[in-house]
């Protein structure tokens, strides 16, 4: 498929209501439809367990594949022509996932399941790991979808010499006192994978008392912000993303000819 000149992403920084999907859906129609009015987007973006918020809930609120969440998410999806992407906890085979869900306008879907639970938490003693890297294919454009932790593992996320993906996209619950370490691990994600970021992460404070910064952002290949999210607050960040700049820069800047292999890390000359 050739690939959109222009590729429009529109990230939800949201507050999310705690263990209230129907609230939480409500707020993503509402903001959606005041941030789009006028404007069109390929990819709505919401942060990481959009439904619930992120804790000891998450594997008891899990849902079946095809419930109430990804019944909204293809909604969405139809209503904005766009792929809808946001994560929720889903119970498959006995297991229980944290699921990005990638949702076509046809209502087709690529899912990731989280790599790297949050050990640190009760995530990763509730939900299985995923084990499988995807991509996404929309409008043209490669899409690697990743969640919150994964970001601190650059490997995970490597492109490959062939760069094989465009966009790397995070959904996140990243709390506040580590704001810092986020929006640091985007930039230099963007840079070292010579792909555009997109980091959605929410605001507000969850039903244990954490606090979340936002510090949403679309990065792109140089490592340059393409928005400017206000901290603590709720808002829809929109930009667009330039075929053309990403080419020429990979064109002129062919840094992934040199990248490591595991086998050349451990090379002896």
């Amino acid at each position: 498929m050739v690939k959109k000149k222009v590729f429009n992403v529109a990230v939800f920084q949201q507050d999310i209501v705690w263990e209230n999907s129907n609230a939480n859906f409500d707020k993503v129609e509402k903001a959606f439809a005041s941030a789009l009015e006028g404007r069109s987007a390929d990819l709505l973006v919401m942060p990481e367990t959009f439904t619930t918020g992120f804790g000891d809930h998450m594997a008891r609120q899990a849902e079946s594949m095809y419930g109430p969440a990804f019944d909204f998410a293809v909604s969405m999806a139809k209503r904005y022509d766009a792929m809808f992407a946001a994560s929720w906890t889903v119970k498959e085979n006995g297991k229980v996932y944290n699921r990005l869900h990638c949702v076509r306008p046809d209502g087709s879907c690529v899912y990731y399941d989280k790599g790297h639970t949050f050990r640190m938490s009760t995530e990763a003693s509730q939900l299985a790991r995923g084990t499988s890297r995807p991509l996404v294919e929309w409008r043209g454009w490669a899409i690697r979808p990743a969640v919150c932790y994964d970001l601190r593992f650059p490997l995970w996320l490597r492109n490959s010499a062939d760069l094989e993906y465009d966009i790397l996209l995070l959904c996140a619950n990243w709390p506040g006192s580590r704001h810092e370490a986020w929006t640091t691990l985007l930039k230099a994600r963007a840079i070292e994978n010579l792909s555009y970021v997109v980091g959605c992460n929410r605001t507000g404070t969850d039903g244990t008392g954490i606090s979340y910064a936002g510090c949403s952002a679309v990065i792109d290949f140089k490592g340059l912000p393409l928005t400017e999210p206000s901290l603590y607050t709720e808002q829809v960040l929109y930009a667009s993303l330039s075929a053309e700049a990403l080419k020429n820069f990979r064109d002129h800047w062919p840094f992934n000819i040199d990248f490591d292999t595991p086998a050349s890390l451990w090379k002896q000359e």
